[in-house]
């Protein structure tokens, strides 16, 4: 990608190095997110400890993107108090905003196109180990996730390394569909979809809640795709040869199946809440081709 002309978000959060809170997943209920970070610790801790995995994922919180967690026994140590304060300035950050910076020009330009309104941008909050959201208390190892309650996405920017490194997923736009992933939840925030989404599930099974969490996942995957075919048309220079394959990768690598595989070696469907590999790069792609919000109705497709 090509930043270098795109003007950065003044709204970004830096808190890296200020400590913060740990803790438990993100509760349900006004605005629910459960990630991919949050079914994987659930893994984890039914494979290594025996514990109920639906401890865990009942107390998930909506529009997590994909990240995982290693087990207990190998966690990294992520102690704020351990870590150098990070310049507000480093190249991670102003990547971070000038992504953002983009997001925001291109939502507005679809906002007022197609809803004759003006699009309310996120805060995104940058944080190192821990800190504290109106969603409860969020960790690195849940992965970058949005909160619909303060409409906030929350990254801590290790996560990149772990995409890269563990998943080989790396790359510059790789890193901007994870925001624009969170965006995309943002988004759905912003046009209700989430309190609807709340709604039905109150009246459904677990797995049948999962399922819909999925369809909720892969529209936010298009809506990333959406902004990237947009904003691309907007600027040429923008999104570079193999940008959007990097795309792909990324969100090949962090499937369901795929994560479920290399976390306790067998893959469950019935707890699938994100979709697997092939159905996240096939949404992710759609709206990349399409450039158009029209084609992510997931919860109208019969077939994901």
């Amino acid at each position: 990608m090509r930043l270098d002309d795109e003007a950065e978000s003044r709204n970004v959060e830096d808190r890296r190095g200020a400590g913060g809170g740990g803790g438990g997943g993100f509760r349900i209920g006004g605005g629910r997110s459960i990630g991919i970070g949050t079914i994987v610790i659930a893994l984890a801790a039914a494979y290594f400890f025996g514990i109920d995995p639906m401890l865990i994922l009942n107390g998930g919180s909506t529009g997590q993107s994909g990240s995982y967690s290693q087990p207990q026994t190998q966690q990294r140590q992520m102690d704020p108090r351990a870590q150098p304060q990070a310049s507000a300035n480093d190249q991670d950050a102003v990547f971070v905003r000038r992504v953002l910076g983009n997001t925001e020009r291109t939502w507005q330009q679809i906002f007022r196109t197609r809803y004759n309104q003006d699009y309310p941008a996120p805060k995104l909050v940058l944080f190192s180990g821990g800190t504290a959201t109106a969603c409860g208390a969020g960790q690195s190892a849940m992965g970058p996730f949005y909160c619909p309650n303060d409409r906030t996405v929350y990254i801590d920017l290790s996560f990149y390394r772990e995409l890269r490194e563990r998943f080989g997923a790396g790359g510059d736009f790789a890193q901007a569909y994870v925001i624009a992933h969170e965006v995309g939840h943002h988004v759905q925030n912003v046009l209700g979809v989430m309190n609807k989404v709340d709604a039905a599930r109150q009246r459904m099974s677990r797995e049948q809640a999962n399922q819909l969490s999925v369809r909720v996942e892969l529209q936010a995957d298009c809506f990333a795709g959406v902004w990237a075919n947009v904003a691309q048309k907007n600027n040429a220079k923008l999104i570079e040869p193999g940008d959007f394959q990097e795309g792909l990768n990324a969100a090949g690598a962090i499937g369901d199946d795929r994560l479920q595989k290399q976390t306790q070696g067998r893959v469950v469907p019935e707890a699938f809440t994100h979709g697997t590999s092939v159905q996240r790069q096939r949404w992710l792609n759609r709206g990349l081709a399409t450039g158009d919000l029209g084609q992510c109705d997931t919860f109208g497709a019969k077939t994901l």
